[in-house]
């Protein structure tokens, strides 16, 4: 069944070039699928760069998806393994996410084998380490990440539909240095690459006609 002729399109937020990199090279899903935006690093800049993107003629109604990598918070959690937002938190508020199920189903088709994780996504804004993760991880959150709340932050209106799914790259007892010079790294950077056709799944479901 074919989309409604008005649907919005998908705008894909990340923040880090080998993120920006891993969804390029992903391929395209087709005209009109909508547009991929490298925010910068940081919340601020996060904010900053998704408010001016949905000023951009045609961009007003547009669905707003947050990806790239994130800290696992879990025992257990290991590298590549992906996480679905049902809300992202920071300390201006919660902000609920859309089809969180559909989303979590696609993508466990993109990435067979891969675990996913359905959750709270809390902000930071620097990286955070060692009792860092238990203290966030009391306040019921499974991963953190740096831009994904203030991204649904800026995005987030009446009507909007709003996501956040991050890849895994480090977690309690796997924590890395620096990304993509380590097998933890590069694994998040192919789980990344493959599930670029999920989240426009979940896009076109969210848009087919309403009975």
């Amino acid at each position: 069944m074919p989309a409604r002729a008005d649907a919005p399109p998908l705008l894909v937020a990340c923040a880090l070039r080998i993120e920006q990199a891993a969804l390029r090279s992903a391929g395209r899903a087709g005209p009109g699928a909508g547009a991929l935006l490298r925010t910068g690093m940081g919340p601020r800049a996060a904010e900053r760069a998704v408010a001016r993107a949905l000023e951009r003629p045609g961009m007003s109604r547009a669905a707003v998806l947050a990806t790239g990598f994130c800290a696992g918070l879990v025992p257990g959690m290991h590298p590549g393994d992906l996480v679905v937002a049902d809300e992202t938190r920071d300390p201006r508020g919660v902000v609920t996410c859309t089809g969180t199920a559909l989303l979590a189903e696609a993508l466990a088709r993109a990435a067979p084998g891969r675990t996913v994780h359905t959750g709270a996504l809390t902000g930071s804004d620097h990286v955070v380490r060692g009792q860092e993760r238990a203290r966030l991880r009391a306040t019921g959150a499974v991963a953190v990440d740096m831009e994904s709340a203030a991204t649904l932050w800026a995005a987030a209106a009446p009507g909007r539909p709003v996501a956040a799914v991050r890849v895994v790259v480090d977690a309690p007892e796997h924590e890395l240095v620096r990304i993509g010079t380590v097998r933890g790294g590069i694994s998040a950077f192919r789980v990344l690459r493959a599930v670029l056709p999920a989240f426009y799944e979940w896009h076109r479901s969210l848009l087919l006609p309403r009975r």
